[in-house]
């Protein structure tokens, strides 16, 4: 079987694959290279192509489709970024006079001590 020959792959893979490149090519990735790296995430996940049958497939993993997306929700923490510092401290102001109210109301609690 010759270097890139796709045969070895499910439909299921060919179509994620199909399905990744197109995203990588809305994002302004050439289509070599878009395809190239749709292979290999396919490869990332899957674990090579897998013919169907009894016992030789492998459990896929889902690392590389948990990597996307942004960091804190869709707006990425601009909303905080937005606001004067002044009503960005507040919250954490606002923390702190909570948890030092809720220590005195608990005999109980204690400091964590460090270890040294």
């Amino acid at each position: 079987m010759p270097r890139g020959d796709k045969s070895s792959y499910t439909d299921k893979q060919k179509r994620q694959a199909e399905h990744i490149e197109e995203g990588y090519e809305h994002r302004g990735v050439g289509k070599k290279e878009a395809e190239r790296r749709a292979w290999a995430t396919v490869n990332k996940e899957t674990g090579g192509g897998n013919k169907s049958g009894s016992g030789r497939g492998v459990p896929d993993t889902n690392v590389s489709s948990k990597r996307g997306g942004r960091i804190g929700g869709p707006r990425g923490g601009k909303a905080s970024a937005r606001r004067p510092a002044a009503a960005r401290s507040r919250p954490a102001e606002k923390a702190a006079a909570t948890r030092k109210r809720n220590a005195t109301k608990r005999p109980g609690a204690r400091k964590t001590s460090r270890k040294r």
